[in-house]
């Protein structure tokens, strides 16, 4: 069996030392110069340097003689046959330096991070290796393994990480994404994992779906939104967005777990409450539609709010109403794009009450940009002849801000190549508006089967545009089919497609009757 001893001779001195030599051995026979051999093992010294190794048979006749230090200038390993074995702690420091390895770690990282952190000199190799193992077990694992250790070598040390690593694991099937866990790992103090579990599971208590509440702690801030509030904290939040659907807006919007209760969700929602007259299923709607709407600040929410009261002259009502149409309209720029949206509205000669229904219908107006979508909008219907600044090009433009440019662009051309002018487009869009939003195709279809099959000319249109809002299959062609075996090909398309389907039916029957 070998043993290594290491003579330190640059830092202190032996002031004695006896070993049993065979002296003959030593004058006559010249030690063997074995390899210089890396210093593995011994890796807490830290400069890497090779020691000189003499083999010493023990076999040979032996004298007892004094040893002396004469300092010399560099360090010998002798390698004996017959001394103890390495110690246990330079066995277990090499296989810690071995085992940082394994996860990326240099031997100067590996020294450095156990010279901040010396409790991992002492701690157990095994244990160690049971974190590294743990945490791979929930997705940390190369690169991310490496960055977490380094920047936070307590994650190797903190008991308190073990039952959050468990409960991730094998309660929530491994389904909260690495990358979450690292940062939560990395920020947070081990205090604060404490009843990780249990909070999580008092949202599934409160009935967010077990296949949702992976989703949901992927997408909070675990630090705000779980760990540094109480359970009684959560509980409070969850128990007060109930009324509102809560359970839903958290599904949808889990950030808004990292709200804090009472500076940030309390004031928010009981201020569009008011706003609605105290409806909480009003309010809940808002809210479900756009859960987002609680990321505004509170300020922001009251400046476009008494911009429509100043400005427009609305009243709370009507500006909730507004509100709960389109919710983005919090989102919207106020400066930038709801005072100019308003103003051109008011040039148009719209008033207060024509300026609310206008909203309540289009609301996507406040939202669209200028530049890349209504001035081309504008554009069209100023060619087709609309005059500017009047409230027919208001109506118009509030039909046309659900299509896209490039589909208005193809309406257009569509009936200009059936043979009809820009004043036709003009007379039908006035009658109908929505005629400019509709898909092209659909239209072409209609108009074809009404000149192919109805024999009918397609300036009637020009009477009644409306045609073109029904559907092919199931109203006109159904239609048609039924009336012209009793009236003939000639009959009104306004009332034939105009009048409700309990009187359609109604009326067949008893043409029905009569004739038989």
């Amino acid at each position: 069996m070998f043993a290594a001893i290491t003579v330190l001779t640059d830092s202190f001195c032996l002031s004695s030392f006896s070993v049993f030599l065979n002296s003959h051995a030593l004058t006559t026979s010249p030690p063997k110069l074995q390899s210089p051999l890396p210093l593995y093992a011994n890796p807490t010294a830290r400069p890497r340097e090779c020691f000189s190794l003499i083999d010493v048979n023990t076999t040979c006749r032996t004298e007892l003689r004094p040893l002396t230090c004469p300092q010399p200038a560099k360090r010998f390993l002798l390698q004996c046959r017959c001394l103890d074995p390495p110690s246990a702690l330079q066995n277990e420091t090499g296989m810690l330096f071995s085992l940082f390895r394994e996860i990326g770690l240099n031997e100067k990282e590996t020294d450095l991070l156990l010279d901040k952190n010396p409790t991992l000199r002492s701690m157990s190799l095994d244990k160690i290796r049971t974190r590294l193992l743990a945490l791979q077990s929930v997705g940390i694992y190369g690169f991310a393994l490496h960055r977490l250790v380094t920047k936070c070598p307590s994650v190797l040390i903190a008991g308190e990480i073990d039952s959050v690593i468990s409960f991730v694991r094998d309660d929530l099937e491994g389904k909260v994404e690495p990358a979450q866990l690292e940062r939560l790992f990395s920020t947070t103090g081990a205090g604060f994992l404490l009843g990780f579990d249990q909070k999580v599971n008092l949202l599934l208590h409160h009935e967010v779906p077990q296949e949702k509440i992976a989703h949901v702690l992927n997408n909070v801030n675990l630090i705000k939104a779980i760990c540094s509030k109480s359970v009684e904290e959560l509980e409070r939040t969850i128990t007060f967005l109930k009324p509102y659907h809560g359970i839903d807006i958290i599904v949808r919007r889990p950030a808004i777990l990292n709200y804090d209760l009472d500076s940030q969700l309390i004031p928010k929602i009981q201020f569009l409450e008011e706003l609605s007259g105290g409806d909480e299923d009003a309010t809940g709607t808002v809210l479900r539609k756009l859960p987002a709407i609680l990321s505004y600040s509170l300020e922001h929410m009251e400046g476009h709010v008494e911009l429509l009261r100043s400005y427009v002259g609305l009243s709370d009502p009507e500006i909730f109403k507004i509100i709960l149409v389109f919710p983005n309209m919090v989102s919207a720029s106020k400066e930038r794009k709801l005072r100019p949206r308003i103003e051109f509205l008011k040039q148009c000669g719209l008033n207060s009450n024509d300026i609310f229904k206008f909203l309540t219908r289009a609301p996507l107006f406040l939202a669209l940009s200028f530049e890349d979508n209504l001035a081309h909008k504008l554009g069209f219907l100023v060619k087709i002849g609309y005059e500017y600044r009047t409230k027919e090009l208001a109506v118009a433009l509030g039909a046309v801000t659900r299509t896209s440019c490039e589909n208005m662009q193809k309406v257009i051309g569509l009936f200009l190549s059936y043979g009809l002018s820009c004043e036709d487009i003009f007379a039908m869009s006035r009658k109908h508006p929505q005629i400019l939003q509709y898909n092209p195709s659909s239209l072409e279809e209609k108009m074809e089967y009404l000149v192919e099959e109805m024999g009918r000319e397609v300036r009637e249109l020009l009477t009644f545009p409306a045609f073109l809002g029904y559907k092919l299959d199931d109203r006109i062609k159904h239609r048609y089919e039924v009336k012209k075996k009793t009236v003939g090909k000639r009959m009104s398309l306004n009332k034939l497609l105009s009048v409700s389907a309990n009187r359609f039916s109604t009326k067949k029957k008893a043409k029905s009757l009569v004739n038989d």
